[in-house]
């Protein structure tokens, strides 16, 4: 007999699994996440592009690359030309075999000049550290560890600004700063897969609920 595999939940699990009407669940790299919240999607739907909504991603996978060679890896396994890459950008790339196969795609942050995050669909370590074979690198995953928050919509700079010690207006598309708040230190990215405007939210997993509970009361306006 086969053993079932546990799905994990996320460090939101106890706010998303209450204001989920529907209990519509489904599995997302191991984890069990809320497929949607009413029982129309209407709602969200029109959240998203008139107001905002506020989307758990914290199962995406994350690696921290950093290193002499991170930059050089990265170049290697993705058709971005890295180097030109400044401190403070986000990239929106796949990732390809040595024949040039699309394996999967994601964001890259240059974080510092030898310090990279990047973030996956589905598992990447293994090929990595594969490519990574003779660099002088450190690869590291923090899946685990990390939560993430998609905050979408037109209304969605403005309950940020409500919230987060630093402005946010400054920050342009697809750049990443270091903020706080309250005294929960984040980092905030202007990216998102809506099309609209939008940002995406990262935060130690034990201090996450806090980060909600202000991104949604600052988002009662809204309609969050």
């Amino acid at each position: 007999m086969l053993a079932t595999l546990e799905l994990k939940v996320t460090p939101f699990h106890e706010r998303t699994s209450r204001l989920s009407v529907a209990q519509n669940w489904r599995r997302w790299a191991g984890y069990r996440v809320v497929g949607s919240y009413d029982l129309s999607l209407d709602h969200e739907y029109w959240a998203i592009r008139d107001r905002a909504a506020l989307i758990d991603v914290s199962p995406l996978m994350k690696y921290v690359i950093e290193g002499p060679d991170a930059a050089r890896l990265l170049h290697r396994v993705t058709p971005r030309d890295i180097d030109k890459m400044a401190v403070g950008q986000v990239a929106y790339t796949g990732w390809c075999d040595e024949e040039g196969k699309l394996i999967d795609d994601g964001t890259i942050s240059r974080l510092g000049p030898q310090h990279f995050r990047m973030t996956a669909a589905e598992p990447s370590l293994r090929w990595l550290s594969m490519n990574a074979v003779g660099m002088d690198v450190r690869i590291t995953e923090l899946t685990d560890q990390v939560a993430a928050l998609s905050l979408q919509g037109p209304k969605s700079r403005a309950v940020l600004n409500r919230v987060c010690k630093d402005k946010l207006d400054g920050l342009k598309y697809f750049r990443w700063m270091n903020t706080s708040v309250g005294n929960v230190p984040i980092s905030v990215s202007r990216t998102g897969y809506t099309g609209d405007l939008g940002f995406e939210i990262w935060m130690e997993a034990d201090q996450a609920l806090p980060v909600w509970d202000a991104l949604m009361t600052a988002g009662d306006d809204y309609g969050i």
